[in-house]
C-alpha cells in the first residue's frame, strides 16, 4: 500500500500544471500526501463518505514518501499548478510558505469553527518582515511524535531505561535459521531519516538550534547522540547494519523484532498484523539521566496559493470536513491518534487503549520548530547520520559538518 498510487503520481505529475483549475466535466481536486498505509485507507473512506451522491466532484489523492512530497509540490506549485490540497507535518509549512506557495487560512474559516481546535495543534509562523503570524494548515491530529513500540509476546514489560532495553533487545537478537546471518533483532527504526536521531539528541542535551533559528548542531550532544546510535550496533549488536522505514515495519510485523520505534500513524497496522503491541515513553539514557525528546507536531492540510475559483471554494470545504470532529473520532478510534479538535481529543483516551501512553510520551517531547530553517537542518543532517551509522565518519566530524553546511544553506535560502 506505500507505493500503491505510484501510477496516480506519475499521472499527477504530467497534469501537474493544470491540477488547480477547471476544466469540462466533474470538477477535479487532488490530494497529495504523506500518509501510512492505515491513514491513506481511512482517507479514502472520509472521501467516499464526503463524495457520496455527487457526480459533480472527482478527488484524487496521490501518495509520496515525506521528502519526495516536499519536493514534487515546491517544484509544481512554483511552475503554477500542483494539488489544491497538500498533508503533512507541521515544519513543512516553514518553507512553503515563504516561498508563497500557500495561502493563509486565518481569514478563510470563521473565527468559532478555528476556536474548536486546541490552541497548540494550529500551525501558525509569521513570515520574514511581519510581526503577526498567520495559520497555514488546518490540522487533524496533534503528536506525531515517535515512542518505544513493543511485542508483549517477546518484552513483558517495557524496560526502565535504556541499559535495561539493551539486555532485553540483546536476549532478542539471534541467528534463528543457523545460516550465519541475524534474521532476529531486538530494537529496528528508521535509520536513514534524522528524525529518529532527534530523541537522542536531546537525551544527551542537545537541540537542533537555538530560540533565534540558529542551527546548534556542532555541539558534544550531536557527537555522543550520533556516536550513540552507532554503539547500538557495533558495540551492542541489537540493530541491523542497514535499516530504512520498510525494513523496521516489516520485521516488528513479522515478530523478527522485539523492540521498534515509530509514531501513531503506525500502531494500527501492527495490531492488525497480529503483533501484541505494548507503547511506552522512550527510556532514559542513564548516562545523562534524560529521557529521550522526539519531536512533536500536528499534521494537517494546506490550501496551494494557485488554487483559485470553484476549486479553492470547493477545497476549503473539504479541508473543514477531513478535520471535522467526525472524521477525528475516526483517526482516534481506528489509529490511536490524538485529535485536534477540543470535542474529538476529550473523547480520545475511551475511544483506543493506546492514547493514553501517546500522551504520555509527548510529556517528553519538544515542539518542532516550524521555521523555514528546519528544511535546512533536516537535509544537512540526513547524509551525516547515515555516513556514521555506516561506519565510515567520526561522529564529532559528522556534527562540526552538520553545521558548517547547515549555516550554508541557510544563508542560500535567505539569499545571503
Amino acid at each position: 500500500m506505500r507505493h500503491a498510487t505510484a501510477l496516480l503520481a506519475l499521472a499527477a505529475l504530467a497534469l501537474g500544471l493544470a491540477a488547480c483549475g477547471g476544466g469540462h466535466g466533474p470538477m477535479k481536486l487532488f490530494i497529495w500526501e504523506q500518509m501510512d498505509p492505515k491513514e491513506q485507507v481511512l482517507l479514502d473512506a472520509h472521501l467516499e463518505t464526503y463524495l457520496a451522491g455527487r457526480t459533480d466532484l472527482l478527488v484524487e489523492r496521490v501518495h509520496y514518501e515525506t521528502e519526495a512530497l516536499r519536493t514534487q509540490f515546491q517544484n509544481a506549485a512554483l511552475a503554477g499548478g500542483g494539488p489544491e490540497l497538500i498533508y503533512g507535518p507541521g515544519d513543512q509549512v516553514g518553507p512553503f510558505s515563504i516561498m508563497g506557495l500557500i495561502d493563509p487560512l486565518e481569514g478563510l474559516f470563521a473565527p468559532a469553527m478555528l476556536d474548536s481546535f486546541n490552541p497548540e495543534s494550529l500551525i501558525r509562523l509569521a513570515r520574514p518582515g511581519e510581526s503577526e503570524a498567520h495559520l497555514w494548515a488546518l490540522p487533524d491530529q496533534v503528536g506525531n511524535h515517535l515512542i518505544l513500540c513493543f511485542n508483549k509476546k517477546l518484552i513483558p514489560d517495557a524496560p526502565k531505561d535504556f541499559a535495561e532495553l539493551i539486555e532485553m533487545a540483546q536476549q532478542h537478537t539471534a541467528d534463528t535459521d543457523g545460516d550465519g546471518r541475524i534474521d532476529h533483532y531486538g530494537l529496528v527504526f528508521n535509520q536513514k531519516e534524522p528524525f529518529w536521531l532527534v530523541p537522542f539528541l536531546g537525551a544527551f542535551g542537545g537541540w537542533v538550534m537555538d530560540e533565534a533559528g540558529r542551527p546548534t548542531l556542532d555541539t558534544p550532544a550531536m557527537a555522543r547522540a550520533l556516536a550513540y546510535l552507532r554503539e547500538l550496533r557495533a558495540v551492542h549488536g541489537i540493530i541491523p547494519r542497514e535499516c530504512d522505514y520498510d525494513m523496521a515495519e516489516a520485521l516488528f510485523k513479522e515478530g523478527k523484532a522485539a523492540f521498534l520505534i515509530n509514531g501513531p500513524w503506525s500502531w494500527q497496522g501492527y495490531i492488525d498484523a497480529g503483533v501484541d503491541l505494548g507503547l511506552a515513553p522512550l527510556p532514559p539514557i542513564p548516562e545523562t539521566g534524560r529521557y529521550p525528546t522526539p519531536m512533536v507536531s500536528a499534521k494537517g492540510y494546506s490550501l496551494n496559493a494557485n488554487a483559485r475559483g470553484a476549486e479553492r471554494e470547493e477545497a476549503l470545504r473539504l479541508m473543514a470536513y477531513l478535520t471535522g470532529e467526525a472524521a477525528q473520532v475516526d483517526l482516534a478510534r481506528e489509529l490511536g491518534v490524538i485529535p485536534s479538535r477540543k470535542a474529538a481529543g476529550a473523547q480520545a483516551e475511551s475511544l483506543h487503549p493506546l492514547v493514553a501512553a501517546s500522551r504520555a510520551q509527548i510529556l517528553h517531547g519538544r515542539a518542532m520548530p516550524v521555521v523555514p530553517e528546519m528544511r535546512a537542518i533536516w537535509d544537512v543532517t540526513r547524509p551525516e547520520l547515515q555516513a556514521v551509522l555506516g561506519g565510515g565518519k567520526d561522529p564529532a566530524r559528522a556534527a562540526a559538518d552538520m553545521q558548517r553546511r547547515a549555516l550554508a544553506k541557510i544563508a542560500e535560502m535567505k539569499g545571503e
